[in-house]
């Protein structure tokens, strides 16, 4: 061990010779939220090494968690390791090949994530477009299906860049009325406004772990319809229980490998397969956690206890009827710089909300309201370190 010292040339980071720390938060952005001591304690538990049968009777509580979350009883339903970034490439890498027409609707950031990724898989993409705050109705909808005649439709419950809650009933049947699968995102709206996957005919849905569920990220939960599952039987990858990519998907590990542990509930072996998600038993627990029927009804609406909307020199963005719950965006009062009250209620409160994503840079704050963090004291708490910043933060002459 000696001779091994001498021979360091780089020393131990001083950084790292003193114990880790952590400040306490409240976390009112749009996301992450905070997590529960319960679920901190779920991922902190013993670690089992991912082929062992406690690790795979784990993943089927999740698998039935979630589709009782997404009120679904889809056999394709799953956790994929990773953020709900990874259960939208997914999605798409499982739905498109290359020259196959999407219409994404976009009203905020995570439509024109959606229309990059597809169009870098070679799809042909078509955007339908409202402007910030808007959603789209039945009758823009069928237009762009008439026009474009897509074999996919993308479009997001809960833009969370706007605060934006988009009206899911009677898109599906007007999908499949055109020939059309239904592609919805609700990383920021699971949990925290109904969704209801098969009752509303949604082909493909996904969430993200890190919202409403107040666990980690790395777990987004997602879904595949019958009929979104037999889409892609052209493809390279045939078999019976999963979407395929003709010629292979893109990327391995957000292919149709996972099947075999979450679909088949087949045993693990000693196959490169199998070896895909040897880091996810952690997130797995905390996703077992968030999905504990005796805590939480993850389908629950659990609508904001007040609203800062109401509060005094903010206004909204976004109509009452179109608001999204967990999520509420207040323009950023005229002569005020948002970063600075961003910081301002960090340094000052321990509080954290964002400013505003794409579209909404420098126009508006966001603050998240989701899970345990949705609170009639935290909506007192923020509005008073609100007060507080306009009253303290600079202020340009006008």
């Amino acid at each position: 061990r000696a001779m091994a010292t001498r021979l360091l040339r780089v020393p131990p980071p001083e950084e790292l010779l003193r114990p880790l720390a952590v400040p306490e938060r409240l976390l009112l952005g749009p996301g992450p939220s905070n997590v529960p001591r319960r679920i901190q304690a779920a991922g902190g538990r013993q670690l089992l090494g991912h082929m062992h049968p406690e690790v795979l009777q784990v993943m089927d509580e999740i698998k039935a968690g979630i589709q009782y979350a997404f009120q679904t009883q889809n056999r394709l339903t799953l956790a994929v390791s990773g953020s709900g970034h990874c259960a939208m490439e997914a999605a798409l890498f499982n739905l498109l090949e290359q020259g196959d027409t999407v219409l994404v609707a976009i009203n905020g950031i995570w439509g024109q994530r959606a229309a990059d990724i597809a169009s870098r898989l070679g799809a042909n993409v078509c955007e339908l477009l409202k402007p910030p705050g808007k959603y789209f109705t039945p009758q823009d909808i069928e237009q762009g299906l008439v026009q474009h005649k897509p074999l996919v439709l993308f479009i997001t419950h809960g833009e969370s860049s706007t605060g934006v809650l988009q009206p899911l009933e009677g898109l599906g049947e007007l999908c499949h009325r055109h020939g059309c699968l239904l592609l919805v995102d609700s990383v920021a709206s699971l949990g925290g406004a109904p969704i209801f996957m098969d009752q509303q005919e949604i082909d493909v849905l996904y969430s993200g772990s890190q919202k409403v569920l107040n666990a980690p990220p790395g777990s987004a939960p997602i879904s595949f319809s019958e009929r979104a599952r037999v889409w892609r039987a052209r493809g390279s990858d045939t078999g019976p229980t999963a979407p395929s990519c003709a010629g292979g998907c893109l990327t391995w590990g957000l292919s149709s490998l996972w099947r075999r542990r979450w679909v088949q509930s087949e045993p693990t072996t000693t196959t490169e397969e199998s070896q895909h998600e040897d880091t996810a038993p952690c997130s797995w627990r905390c996703a077992w956690a968030a999905f504990d029927a005796r805590k939480k009804s993850p389908p629950s609406v659990m609508l904001c206890p007040g609203s800062v909307l109401g509060s005094p020199r903010a206004v909204g963005l976004v109509p009452q009827k179109a608001r999204l719950p967990t999520i509420t965006t207040v323009r950023v009062p005229e002569g005020y710089d948002w970063k600075e009250i961003t910081a301002f209620l960090m340094d000052k409160h321990g509080m954290e909300i964002a400013g505003g994503l794409g579209p909404t840079v420098g126009k508006v704050l966001r603050i998240g309201l989701m899970g345990c963090n949705s609170t009639r004291d935290n909506v007192d708490r923020v509005l008073g370190a609100l007060r507080d910043a306009l009253k303290r933060c600079h202020r340009s002459r006008l």
